[in-house]
């Protein structure tokens, strides 16, 4: 690949090399490469494939974590101000924006909002579910979570954990404002830019 690398490893390669005290020569053999090849790699002119790159780790005994934990400590923050949070309303239902997704779908994404719903309201749907896992926590008011046949009540303080694949509803059985702090997993993206 041509242009400018984007993560850099080859100090580290070359910092466990010396250390024990391996020579270019002695690892270029060992990896069936030429000793140019590691040279490069180690001064971050080239990105080796991956099966080169894991070849060598295996010869100098370098755990692969090490390579990339500084990759994941430059990983993007998301931050939502209070002042600028997003807010949808349906019927008695407010949800307040609490994170911001990259638009990327992964496994380990999620998506949390302040759920306010006003008496005599309620969230989700009695006849379906959807792919995931929700996570909430009541903050003030008290509920009644419909979950597939059974039935659930919920007052402040209280937490809830479920696969959403069945169907559910989060209704207020309380005469004043419900509120939790939601969480699902994959995004359902509610607030698409």
């Amino acid at each position: 690949m041509k242009g400018k690398m984007r993560y850099k490893f080859g100090h580290k390669l070359r910092e466990v090399r010396e250390r024990k005290g391996y020579t270019l020569k002695d690892v270029a053999t060992r990896a069936e490469v030429s000793e140019s090849l590691v040279s490069q790699i180690e001064r971050n002119k080239v990105s080796p494939s991956i099966d080169t790159l894991l070849l060598i780790a295996d010869i100098l005994d370098v755990d692969y974590e090490y390579l990339f934990n500084d990759y994941r400590q430059k990983r993007k923050v998301s931050i939502v101000r209070k002042l600028k949070r997003g807010t949808i309303r349906r019927d008695k239902v407010a949800f307040h924006q609490l994170s911001v997704n990259d638009g990327a779908v992964r496994d380990s994404a999620i998506e949390v909002f302040l759920l306010e719903i006003d008496p005599g309201g309620e969230k989700g749907d009695r006849q379906y579910g959807h792919a995931g896992m929700e996570f909430g926590i009541i903050l003030e008011g008290s509920a009644e979570l419909l979950y597939g046949h059974e039935q659930y009540f919920l007052a402040a303080g209280d937490s809830v954990y479920f696969p959403s694949d069945m169907p559910h509803l989060l209704k207020n059985t309380g005469s004043t404002l419900l509120q939790a702090i939601w969480v699902i997993s994959p995004p359902r993206n509610l607030f698409r830019h």
